[in-house]
């Protein structure tokens, strides 16, 4: 029954495609971003502690502007290849740009000010994007596209479900990260942006694709999951969260706005929620902290996308109930694809000299943040400062 997925002829098997110019362009994205994060965490490991962060942000604006190219390129990709409708592609090719601008913004200058137009602006980009994809839903082809009716869709029971898990993850991460800076300094800002590209070009390193969506990959949950141990769950829920609308542009099963933010939004923003043991004492070793957040965010992933499954493509339930249908079909890859996250995140995680800096940067985060002075950003002091700061000695 699990296998079944796997064997359907609809499913994709990912070797390096360079058979076509969209899998070209593809494949050296792929690889150019590989070489850019693994050039990224050469030098920076490389410099001292104290030039680290100024490399960290320059790298971080660069890596921003890189991800917007690539969102549009792929977006636009999916447009010639897959049809996306202009009611659909339009708002959120604007959307990919204005979080870029947005992120730009708060890593080049953090005010009050900033913040506010940066949310607002943000937000508004979102909602015009969810208003375009109900009006798709309604009047448009969403449904005939992906094969489904009207009736093959329980909108209520979607609805309820995104509401419930939005409160729930929510709710988590506010209590889970009680502990958590408030508010974002241009560091949590900087490597969000590298952990969020990094994942973003990972995801395409594809092992298999599933016909109706999600693929097993090489470990792109890993930065994600790495961002939220550093910084703590409210950072990470809004990492993931943005990491699930960039998920959009890359394959876009899009039928309903209900389904849209299971899929996307909401089943990553759960991945955000993979650093909630961080700064657990009791538990000794820091792999087993990391690997037991880790089962618990991606155990919010799936049921995400197992309650998209059920009412969204109950339809494709041929031989079996719905539920346990849309159960393998998201086991077969979203399993897969956590545990080859956790296997290298356990490696990582079993390095002294990785350990280090994410103690060091662990205890940076959780320092109360001072106001930013208008000559000097706030996070260069924290820097000598920490880098001054005698580390404990981590378990290994």
């Amino acid at each position: 029954m699990f296998l079944f997925n796997l064997l359907d002829e609809k499913t994709e098997w990912y070797p390096i495609l360079f058979d076509t110019v969209p899998n070209i362009l593809r494949s050296v994205a792929i690889w150019l971003t590989i070489a850019a994060a693994v050039a990224f965490l050469c030098v920076f490991f490389a410099l001292r502690p104290e030039k680290r962060m100024k490399f960290a942000k320059i790298y971080g604006i660069a890596a921003i502007a890189y991800a917007c190219v690539l969102g549009v390129m792929f977006l636009v990709l999916s447009f010639l290849e897959d049809g996306i409708v202009t009611l659909l592609f339009v708002p959120l090719l604007v959307l990919i740009l204005v979080l870029g601008a947005s992120a730009l913004l708060l890593c080049l200058r953090r005010t009050k000010f900033t913040y506010i137009v940066a949310g607002i602006v943000s937000a508004a980009a979102l909602v015009a994007a969810l208003v375009c994809i109900g009006v798709n839903y309604v009047y448009g082809d969403a449904l005939e596209n992906n094969w489904l009716t009207a009736d093959d869709v329980n909108t209520v029971a979607l609805y309820i479900s995104a509401v419930l898990l939005v409160a729930l993850i929510i709710a988590l991460a506010f209590v889970l990260g009680r502990k958590d800076p408030k508010g974002f300094s241009t560091r949590s800002i900087t490597f969000a942006a590298v952990c969020i590209a990094m994942s973003f070009a990972l995801s395409y390193l594809r092992i298999v694709k599933m016909p109706q969506g999600g693929s097993i990959t090489i470990a792109s949950l890993l930065p994600l999951m790495i961002y939220s141990y550093m910084f703590g769950t409210r950072k990470g829920v809004f990492a993931g969260l943005i990491y699930g609308i960039l998920q959009a542009f890359q394959d876009t099963y899009i039928l309903h706005p209900a389904q849209f933010l299971l899929d996307y939004p909401v089943a990553f923003s759960a991945i955000g929620l993979a650093g909630m043991f961080a700064r657990n004492e009791k538990l000794r070793f820091p792999q087993l902290r990391f690997a037991l957040g880790a089962i618990l965010a991606g155990l919010g992933r799936f049921v995400a996308h197992w309650l998209s499954g059920i009412f969204a493509f109950g339809l494709f339930a041929t031989f079996q109930p719905v539920w346990l249908y849309s159960l393998s079909y998201q086991a077969v890859y979203v399993l897969p694809d956590l545990a080859i996250a956790i296997v290298v995140g356990v490696l990582v995680f079993s390095s002294k000299s990785f350990l280090h800096e994410m103690e060091r940067y662990a205890a940076l985060a959780t320092q109360p943040q001072k106001a930013e002075p208008a000559g000097e950003p706030a996070d260069a002091a924290a820097d000598k400062q920490t880098a001054e700061t005698p580390v404990s000695k981590s378990e290994n």
